[in-house]
């Protein structure tokens, strides 16, 4: 009944305000792109040994911040402008910083939660606080409390393509008039980056050997192991995955904002995690679904209501999922044993 309501109200706003509507919809989508590959991360961790790693959210937050230097190391500051010259370098931080994250999670699995793994679920979750504080300290000792300038490696706004106006792809009635709605190529860049890896994500985990023994591991772990698979070896890969994709998240963010701050993670990540909630935690096609909708909904909010509201409206929704659906959207109840 919810559901039909709000999708009432968003055809009544867009009736009334069809390009103000568009143009929040693309926000939403974009930001909703950023927060499902954080999400990926959580739900592929809880699929495979079922611990909510709260230090995820600090794993994306650590992308931006070894992102930055990164780039220094070519000569790309907080004052360089888009250049095609800097668009293989940028693919080859993308790529460095995911592997450097990959690393860094590896090993806070093996020292933090590896010997706690077959402790009490209390004993990993207190552990997995612990985890972001730590990597946010480590990131304010770092830089600092100032928020982290990130160069503008990409322009603006697309080339026109309704209007006769420069710089813009918009959509009107056919007048020479500015555009109704402006799609920025960060926008653009956003959603095919999160495409492409949620795609290849999807690949892997269907199509490898390690992916089917990451899926095999998530069904019955036990099981998994009388038949041959390396479950140490399958876990870490899991969080190497999970981390990556968070670090790649935490470049798309500040390269989109021109900025990184060493506590945003934290904020973020409890969003991510209500979108892995609401998608179905464990379930891959669930959490970038759900990073999707949180988005869409935080920027109808923002719009239409209170930016003020944004938090209290999307863990208000993972309040009603955990009372209503535990399982999510997409998960599967599952029989006890």
């Amino acid at each position: 009944m919810s559901g039909l309501l709000a999708i009432l109200w968003v055809i009544y706003l867009g009736a009334e305000d069809p390009a103000g509507l568009i143009a929040t919809l693309v926000i939403g989508i974009t930001d909703g792109a950023m927060f499902a590959l954080v999400a990926l991360g959580y739900t592929m961790v809880y699929g495979i040994i079922e611990l909510i790693n709260f230090a995820h959210g600090d794993v994306f937050t650590l992308g931006g911040f070894l992102g930055l230097p990164l780039l220094g190391l070519f000569g790309i500051t907080s004052g360089t402008k888009f250049a095609w010259v800097y668009v293989p370098i940028l693919v080859f931080v993308f790529v460095l910083v995911m592997g450097l994250n990959g690393l860094v999670n590896i090993t806070i699995e093996r020292v933090a939660y590896r010997p706690l793994r077959n402790a009490p679920r209390l004993a990993p979750l207190i552990t997995a606080i612990g985890m972001s504080f730590i990597l946010e300290g480590a990131m304010y000792l770092w830089r600092g409390p100032v928020s982290l300038r990130f160069p503008n490696l990409l322009p603006d706004t697309v080339a026109s393509c309704f209007t006769s106006s420069a710089g813009h792809f918009g959509l009107n009635s056919g007048s020479t008039a500015a555009p109704l709605i402006d799609i920025g190529v960060k926008d653009v860049a956003v959603v095919i980056s999160t495409v492409v890896l949620v795609i290849l994500l999807s690949v892997f985990i269907n199509r490898t050997k390690l992916g089917k023994a990451m899926r095999a591991t998530a069904q019955d772990r036990d099981a998994a192991q009388l038949m041959g698979i390396d479950i140490n070896r399958t876990i870490s890969a899991t969080f190497f995955i999970g981390a990556a994709l968070a670090g790649a998240g935490g470049m798309i963010w500040a390269l989109y904002f021109n900025s990184i701050r060493f506590d945003l993670g934290f904020t973020t990540g409890l969003i991510a995690f209500t979108a892995a909630v609401l998608g179905g935690i464990g379930n891959i096609e669930g959490a970038a679904l759900g990073g999707l909708l949180i988005g869409i909904i935080r920027a109808l909010n923002e719009r239409y209501l209170s930016a003020s509201w944004s938090d209290v409206v999307i863990f208000g929704i993972l309040i009603m999922v955990l009372v209503f659906r535990p399982t999510g959207l997409l998960g599967m109840r599952v029989p006890e044993k």
